[in-house]
């Protein structure tokens, strides 16, 4: 009989030593070696790393708008009024039942000619000259794909967290006499970020993988000059073995960055402490 303090049932994250970490740091230490010592290597990197700046502004900008889009739409799925609801609804099952390419190449050739239209059917008597599709940055194309797309998914998210919230708290700012608006921002919000605060963080690096998408448009990002590098040089490898050391990178250390805030808010008074 195994003791219970040493048998398989106490195996946990505390006990578990990260070796995962310790294989993908080395996978990085190699990586980034050969990025210092192989001038193919540092060719390659030198070229990539100015794609880094469009991928932190798509990744940033979407996130930013689709968070403030999704915090509504959870807001108009716990609404009282039925039409708020029922549309919100409506739009979170159509968006996440779209794969994010099918939508971005929508955005990108149906939604945003169908925008420029009515920008010049509703502003042409005060434009100087009617504005054309091309004139429609393919940039924020792919930003407001990934807003409307990943919108959906935080609104869950925010759903969820405010639904966690103990009804006790809720009546106990209502006894205080705050408006709806100070009980959300003062009560039901701060309480409800524990929540949401690890499937947020896991939405945000999901989005700056699914930046690469935007290249398919030929946004100039990391993924893009990673193409069009191996396209004319034929390396393939050495290419694609940086992009992925960049977004590996990046992600790592955002996802470490998660976890010790996470672990911080766990611990300030009034966060949960539970194992």
């Amino acid at each position: 009989m195994l003791n219970s303090k040493k048998g398989l049932g106490n195996v946990g994250p505390s006990t578990d030593f990260p070796w995962w970490l310790v294989a993908t740091l080395g996978i990085g230490v190699w990586l980034g070696y050969r990025i210092v010592s192989d001038d193919l290597y540092s060719e390659v990197f030198s070229i990539l790393v100015k794609g880094i700046g469009v991928t932190a502004f798509v990744t940033l900008t979407a996130f930013s708008l689709a968070s403030i889009l999704g915090l509504l739409l959870a807001a108009a799925v716990l609404s009282p009024f039925l039409v708020l609801r029922q549309f919100a609804r409506f739009y979170i099952e159509i968006m996440r039942g779209i794969p994010m390419l099918v939508l971005l190449f929508y955005i990108a050739f149906v939604g945003a000619p169908a925008i420029v239209e009515l920008i010049n059917v509703s502003l042409g008597w005060w434009l100087e000259k009617p504005m054309r599709t091309r004139d429609f940055s393919l940039m924020w194309r792919a930003i407001i794909a990934l807003t409307l797309g990943y919108s959906a998914f935080i609104a869950e998210v925010f759903r969820a967290g405010i639904q966690s919230v103990g009804p006790g708290q809720k009546e106990a700012a209502l006894s205080l006499g705050l408006s709806p608006l100070s009980r959300f921002r003062y009560v039901i919000f701060p309480q409800a970020f524990r929540t949401v605060l690890p499937p947020l963080g896991n939405d945000f690096i999901a989005m700056i993988k699914d930046s690469a998408l935007v290249s398919v448009l030929g946004v100039a990002d990391i993924t893009q000059l990673g193409k069009i590098y191996a396209a004319g040089s034929f390396r393939f490898m050495e290419t694609y073995n940086v992009v992925a050391y960049i977004y590996l990178l990046v992600t790592l250390i955002l996802s470490l960055a998660l976890r010790r805030l996470e672990m911080h808010l766990r611990h300030k008074p009034g966060g949960s402490t539970a194992e």
